[in-house]
């Protein structure tokens, strides 16, 4: 082989393989644009901190305000979950349980279960959430 021919060679694999880790990183970040952009709900990420037992996993501190009648859409996530309720009133409906109303004082866990959060009350709820999750995948996962 010349040194021509492997030059261009190793010019497309370089390139290939960059194309492909650009597309998976816009993915993701579409990936979570979308799922923070749903209507009547805002996401706000306040911290990530890498997991100290496992570098696979961070945690992920974030606040979800949920307008009057908007909800999460069932969804899981790629850990865990613990939340709890600042302001307003949630009801969740979580795969495997019954469904509650949770109110401002009140935490819960909604660990890897698919589950929904939605607003029935009249004034905005607010919710601080806590996610262990893995590192690279979407925060959360839209589940039919």
């Amino acid at each position: 082989m010349n040194l021509a021919r492997l030059f261009i060679d190793k010019r497309l694999i370089l390139l290939s393989v960059a194309t492909i880790s650009s597309g998976i990183g816009i993915g993701i970040a579409v990936d979570r644009v979308a799922l923070a952009q749903q209507p009547g709900i805002k996401r706000t990420i306040l911290l990530r901190a890498d997991d100290p037992g496992n570098a696979k996993y961070e945690a992920i501190m974030g606040i979800a305000e949920i307008a009057p009648g908007a909800m999460s859409g069932r969804h899981r996530h790629p850990g865990i979950e613990i939340a709890y309720v600042l302001e307003g009133s949630v009801v969740a409906e979580r795969e495997g349980k019954p469904t509650v109303t949770l109110k401002t004082g009140e935490a819960f866990d909604n660990g890897a279960q698919v589950h929904n959060a939605r607003n029935a009350g009249t004034t905005p709820a607010k919710i601080l959430a806590v996610y262990l999750v893995e590192k690279g995948k979407p925060l959360a996962e839209p589940v039919p």
